[in-house]
Order: structure tokens, then sequence, then C-alpha cells
């Protein structure tokens, strides 16, 4: 998860397209254990960098679950 956000954060490696899939690729069991950063930076990029509708509504419920979990999460610290 660390490396991932790294290649994505630095400014040259973060433009590489290749380097974007290995991110994704590295991002995608955290995320499906329910890691809530994990599913947000992957949803985003899929929503931004995926070409087809398919890969841009699997994103789109990557950020759903990732804002649902991080409100009930939020929710359980203030009780």
């Amino acid at each position: 998860m660390r490396v991932a956000e790294w290649l994505l954060d630095s400014p040259r490696l973060g433009e590489n397209t290749n380097v974007k899939h290995i991110a994704g690729r590295l991002l995608k069991q955290p995320a499906r254990e329910g890691v809530v950063a994990a599913q947000s930076r992957l949803g985003q990029l899929m929503c931004r960098e995926c070409g087809n509708a398919r890969d841009r509504r699997i994103g789109q419920d990557l950020l759903r679950q990732a804002a649902r979990r991080g409100i009930s999460a939020r929710n359980r610290n203030w009780a």
C-alpha cells in the first residue's frame, strides 16, 4: 500500500501508465480487504485512467464503499 501511494504521488513516476498499472495491482488486495485508503485511491485511479465504462463503474463503486466506511468509522469514533 505504501509503495503504491509513493508511486502515484511521485511527480515523474505517477504520470507513467505502467507505473499506474503496477500501483493499481498493489492496491487491489487491500481494497478488497476493506482498507478505506486503498479503496479510495484505486477508485480514483480507475475513474481517471480507465478507458472503458466497466472499469469506471468499478472505480465509482470503490469510491462509494470508501465513503460509506469512512463515514461509519467517524460515527463510531464520536459515539
